[in-house]
């Protein structure tokens, strides 16, 4: 098997829209500190966005975005590794190749396969495969081959996708135990829940959780005058300027501690407490630490994402080490299976 001196830890981003601050706490912020801690990979899943998005040139633009949004957040590309999935064309070998070998009770039992039919049970079809596509069904096979392919020790993702990590370690016990002839053929993987994941998600502009299908989202890279108008439009009760407040209450502070130097969070919350400070002012605060903290990530991803940047350069670089380690991988397969 592929050897190296760290483990190898794969996050797979898939370009559905644009990235706003939720994914920054949620995703992108722990993601950055597992890769201090392993041989760390990333790959667009530009085919799994390809079950929902169905304007070419909206996939294009996602897909170019996440990988902008990713290294302007803080990647480096000399030490670790970014690549489209399109550009391992490996991936689909393998996922026939798995799909061989997985039980089709397991994906009746995937989470997203079974949201979809309850949703259709409760509008009252009979049919309740209805609106429902084969990428969508057989997602979880996809998810495994990317996630095998390329040796992963482990795979940080939040508690609402370990499905997918658990479902690859079962599809590679299968592989292993009728093709291994004694021996692993494929890597374990193991499900990494990163510590910044407790299950807290930031409030959008209308107070529900942020979303992108509420349309309530904070883009990540938002000019200057639009951020300032979107957070003065996040709701706030009535309570007098002079009042004590609640901050945990708050979702303007929600956000702003997330955010925040300790000492600045420390100082609004003991001020809101005390009374004397009106929500105008907190979330001129909120402004002011959302811009500093974003204007360089904000002028770094534009600069990525003009005609002619780097960015395609360091995604074909990427795409070319993570061959190397997919075409390993997969002649261990071909061999196992009798393909030649």
């Amino acid at each position: 098997m592929t050897t190296s001196g760290r483990k190898v830890s794969l996050t797979g981003i898939k370009p559905t829209g644009e990235p706003h601050i939720g994914n920054y706490i949620g995703a992108i912020k722990p993601a950055l500190e597992l890769a201090e801690q392993y041989e760390a990979m990333y790959f667009i899943a530009d085919y799994h966005a390809l079950t929902t998005v169905r304007d070419p040139e909206l996939l294009r633009h996602y897909s170019r975005s996440v990988a902008a949004t990713w290294l302007a957040a803080g990647l480096d590309p000399e030490r670790i590794t970014m690549y489209l999935q399109s550009d391992v064309p490996e991936t689909f070998e393998l996922t026939w190749i798995l799909s061989c070998v997985t039980a089709k009770g397991m994906m009746n039992r995937a989470h997203a396969y079974k949201a979809a039919r309850d949703r259709n049970a409760e509008s009252g079809k009979e049919d309740l495969d209805a609106g429902v596509n084969m990428g969508t069904y057989n997602y979880p096979v996809l998810m495994a081959a990317d996630i095998l392919l390329m040796d992963s020790d482990v795979v940080p993702v939040g508690k609402d996708q370990s499905q997918h990590v658990e479902y690859a370690a079962d599809i590679a016990g299968s592989f292993n135990h009728l093709f291994g002839g004694g021996k692993p053929v494929l890597k374990i993987p193991a499900l990494v829940v990163p510590e910044a994941d407790t299950g807290k998600t930031l409030p959008g502009t209308d107070g529900r959780k942020m979303s992108k299908s509420y349309d309530n989202t904070i883009p990540l890279f938002l000019e200057s005058a639009k951020l300032k108008k979107l957070v003065r439009r996040i709701p706030t009760d009535s309570t007098p300027v002079e009042d004590p407040k609640d901050p945990d209450s708050s979702s303007v502070f929600q956000i702003l501690e997330q955010f925040a130097t300790p000492d600045v969070t420390t100082d609004v919350r003991k001020r809101l407490e005390a009374g004397g400070v009106g929500w105008g002012e907190l979330k001129n605060t909120l402004f002011e630490v959302l811009d500093e903290k974003l204007g360089p990530l904000r002028a770094r991803y534009d600069e990525l994402m003009l005609p002619g940047s780097e960015l395609t350069d360091l995604l074909a670089a990427g795409a070319d080490k993570a061959r190397v380690r997919a075409r390993e991988v997969l002649g261990r397969v071909r061999e196992a299976t009798g393909i030649q």
